[in-house]
């Protein structure tokens, strides 16, 4: 089968076309035949070697896959033939996978390969931060970090239909624009406005009761300057490439609290805190509620234009890779 592997740690050049046999199930697993592969900032942290626990090159990335079962491992009560979405922990950029039957979501009638391929992690991770991390609350007010992109444009849906004061921020006015068409009451451009002072501004000087942060260095520290009393933080990534920390007597005197999450994690010491959201965000799938906004799509060979494409910013939604 075709793959692409990360040869060693470093840009997106590492990422090359290959030639691998096609994975054999083991009990409890089965076999997917891809036809849509979700690219996740991670891929790219992974891929630089700046991902802490991640996958000694080389190695086959990708975290979702979306296609048919062609094959189960023993104990699987599934068909060859049903259409699915895994999340992974590397193998998704191939034309087969293997994936834990746990770890399956059926694919909603209707829904493309694609758009199931862009559901798992990006969902997943805005639940998690805004409601079972976060607490969000009806009537309160959220800042959501990069409102454009695969997490974001999911975390504004889903606060917008919780009743929540949405803020968001994204580098072009086109990304602007879709996060304003998600539900986003306060869209704003980062790279001309300092967001705390639009927060300022809106909030009368209170500031707002949550923060999803996925950037670290200074974005960590201005979000922690927008936060209200009593506000919090989820943190769930480190894109900028440089961590971020509080000192805890700033978070003491300022009643503020910061949170990390790991969906990877969290999944593994307790996935059904994580997947008792699947019902709910399906149905919200189904009946038109929610939508999986899809940037570009390229070949699986194209691989590395994709990474490069989202690190040079130019991406909205989730880009999906197609075999």
């Amino acid at each position: 089968m075709k793959a692409i592997e990360v040869t060693e740690y470093g840009d997106s050049e590492q990422l090359a076309v290959v030639d691998r046999e096609v994975p054999v199930p083991e009990a409890g697993e089965v076999r997917i035949d891809v036809e849509a592969a979700g690219i996740n900032f991670a891929d790219i942290m992974q891929r630089r070697g700046l991902y802490p626990g991640g996958p000694d090159a080389p190695y086959v990335p990708g975290m979702e896959a979306a296609g048919t079962i062609d094959a189960t491992g023993e104990g699987v009560g599934l068909d060859e033939g049903d259409r699915v979405v895994a999340m992974v922990n590397t193998g998704g950029y191939a034309e087969y996978t293997t994936a834990d039957a746990q770890m399956l979501f059926p694919i909603p009638e209707g829904m493309s390969f694609e758009e199931a391929a862009g559901f798992p992690v990006q969902f997943l991770t805005a639940h998690s931060c805004l409601f079972e991390w976060g607490g969000l609350e009806e009537d309160e007010t959220v800042l959501i970090q990069a409102a454009a992109g695969g997490v974001g444009t999911a975390a504004v849906q889903l606060a917008t239909n919780h009743g929540a004061e949405v803020f968001g921020t994204a580098s072009t006015q086109e990304k602007l624009d879709l996060a304003a068409e998600l539900g986003c009451d306060h869209p704003i451009n980062y790279t001309e406005t300092d967001f705390r002072e639009v927060v300022d501004e809106e909030t009368d000087g209170e500031g707002v009761d949550l923060v999803l942060e996925s950037v670290g260095d200074d974005v960590f520290d201005r979000s922690l300057d927008a936060m209200a009393h009593f506000g919090r933080m989820v943190t769930f990534g480190v894109a900028s490439g440089v961590p971020a920390s509080a000192e805890n007597q700033r978070l003491l005197f300022e009643n503020k609290t910061v949170k990390g999450f790991h969906l990877g994690q969290a999944a593994y010491h307790d996935p059904s805190k994580i997947m008792k959201a699947v019902p709910d965000l399906t149905q919200g799938l189904t009946n038109g509620d929610l939508e999986v906004v899809l940037g570009d799509s390229f070949a699986l060979e194209d691989a590395a234009d994709a990474h490069q494409y989202i690190e040079d910013r130019k991406s909205s939604g989730k880009v999906v890779l197609k075999p």
